[in-house]
């Protein structure tokens, strides 16, 4: 197989780790090969190898997420109404697009490493080849995450949340777990390139990495408050096909609006946009009819609805209901083509039967929802992706939250591996800030995650139910959420930058 192919084929056995926690290892498994057959090149010039990885790295990238967002090919075809051929060249050409990120980090990396001889890398090179890979590899995930408002699924970090390594989430993050878990997998592909001195070398730093990452999983920065909440999330199940049809919304009302009237909880949260047309266009007295219930049971609801703002603003939204003041929370982070249409793009939307368009932003620190004395934290959907944009709730000491509630829907995907990948980028905000999260979704995966990020209850996925259970509230600031809250993405970015000072200066270091 030539490295070529072998680079794709990587890229997407990659893939599949993610949504797969047991997998964990594996992805840092495979990216060690790819990391060795990057390195195994005989070019002596930096340029030389900086193209050589350049090109292995863009097909590894294509292979990664072609892979890993196929699914993405069925919101556009069977929802979308788009030629099957378009889709599929759609999901290639953005594959191709996310790929130039990992193909920069490799040119970097490639360029930074010693060229491959028959003699082995000194230990100290060899050291700091591992460390500008790491370095370089985030670099370029951080820039995936934010260039063009940033498309970071399917992060290397994102596949940890099940082994040691999401150790280092409450300290910087899941871009601070992706540096690890890249230096991990270069340490291993340093075994093919190093004497014996050195590979014992890197075992011990691998070692010490992992042990470190299994040490901190114990460190708690976030402590219970208070007495546990009662909570009902709704999982409505309702087809993506019929959602908006006008047969179909009678039936959605008064499904929601039987069991916000109903259940018996301190708080009850529906999907995103689980009533799915605004205020003005729903039953008379529908929304005063379930406040009053929901103040009788003294009970409290998060209804993710779509709301106005303005003249011809509309946001994707969440109702506070029950509560003793008003409650709004407006998207904050809006999903391209999805929610806003990127300049020059109004014909690639046009070709798609979708109800879509512009919708206005919320702000990044709104404040929470207040249950019992706790704060709830709102997100919708694509916004748990940004860890350093939710940290912005933690500015204001007065507002940083002790629940983390993500409402979402993902029926625009299908029965796909975008459930459990959603569920993983779930656990990982949990990791980072150490606080719990609950999750209603449409279709799925409807799940309560404690403060250290295991799933603790959950719905099967693509039925109708809903899911009660208790969750404690947690107060407290972890490193990372202090940090990013300040700082946003700069902690990460000046780590790297010092990792590749280092690494630079080990690879000019002249040896014996």
């Amino acid at each position: 197989m030539s490295a070529a192919l072998l680079a794709l084929w990587l890229g997407l056995a990659l893939a599949q780790t993610f949504g797969r926690p047991k997998f964990g290892a594996f992805s840092i498994l495979i990216l060690a090969i790819f990391i060795a057959l990057l390195w195994r090149t005989p070019a002596s010039t930096a340029i030389a190898r900086a193209k050589r990885g350049a090109w292995l790295g863009l097909l590894f990238g294509i292979g990664w997420f072609a892979g890993g967002l196929w699914w993405l090919y069925i919101s556009m075809a069977v929802y979308g109404g788009m030629p099957a051929l378009l889709a599929g060249g759609a999901v290639l050409l953005f594959s191709a697009y996310l790929a130039i990120y990992p193909a920069l980090a490799c040119a970097l990396a490639a360029a930074l490493a010693p060229p491959a001889s028959r003699e082995p890398w000194h230990a100290a090179r060899g050291a700091g080849a591992a460390l500008a890979l790491a370095a370089a590899w985030t670099l370029a995930e951080v820039l995936r995450g934010t260039v063009f408002t940033g498309f970071p699924w399917a992060a290397l970090g994102y596949a940890q949340v099940g082994n040691p390594l999401a150790g280092y989430a409450p300290l910087l993050g899941m871009y601070g777990v992706d540096f690890a878990a890249a230096l991990a997998a270069a340490l291993l592909a340093l075994l093919t390139q190093v004497s014996v001195r050195g590979a014992a070398l890197a075992v011990a730093l691998l070692v010490l990495l992992t042990a470190a990452g299994q040490q901190l999983t114990h460190q708690r920065w976030t402590q219970p408050i208070g007495q546990p909440i009662s909570v009902a999330l709704l999982q409505g199940n309702v087809p993506q096909s019929e959602k908006f049809q006008p047969e179909r919304l009678g039936p959605t009302l008064n499904m929601y609006g039987d069991w916000l009237s109903s259940l018996r909880a301190d708080l009850i949260v529906t999907p995103e946009t689980g009533v799915p047309v605004l205020p003005e266009d729903l039953p008379p007295h529908y929304l005063s009819a379930i406040t009053a219930a929901l103040k009788a049971h003294h009970a409290q609801a998060l209804l993710g609805i779509p709301l106005t703002r303005g003249a011809n603003q509309y946001t994707n939204s969440i109702l506070g209901l029950g509560g003793p003041a008003p409650y709004r929370y407006d998207k904050a982070h809006l999903v391209p083509f999805g929610e806003f249409i990127p300049y020059g793009f109004h014909w690639f939307v046009r070709l798609m039967n979708m109800p879509l368009g512009d919708f206005a932003r919320g702000t990044l620190d709104q404040p929470p929802f207040v249950v019992h004395g706790d704060k709830v934290a709102p997100t919708i959907c694509y916004e748990d992706l940004f860890g350093e944009q939710l940290a912005q709730r933690f500015r204001n000491p007065a507002h940083a939250p002790n629940i983390i509630a993500n409402l979402t829907n993902l029926a625009w995907f299908g029965d796909t591996i975008v459930i459990p990948q959603h569920l993983e980028i779930a656990r990982m905000r949990s990791l980072e800030f150490q606080l719990p999260t609950i999750r209603a979704t449409n279709t799925g995966a409807t799940a309560i995650i404690g403060a250290d990020g295991r799933v603790l209850a959950m719905l099967q996925p693509f039925t109708v139910g809903v899911l009660a259970g208790q969750v404690q509230g947690y107060a407290g600031t972890t490193p990372f959420a202090w940090m990013a809250s300040r700082w946003s993405y700069a902690p990460i970015v000046l780590l790297c930058l010092l990792a590749l000072g280092v690494a630079t200066l080990l690879a000019r270091k002249r040896m014996p």
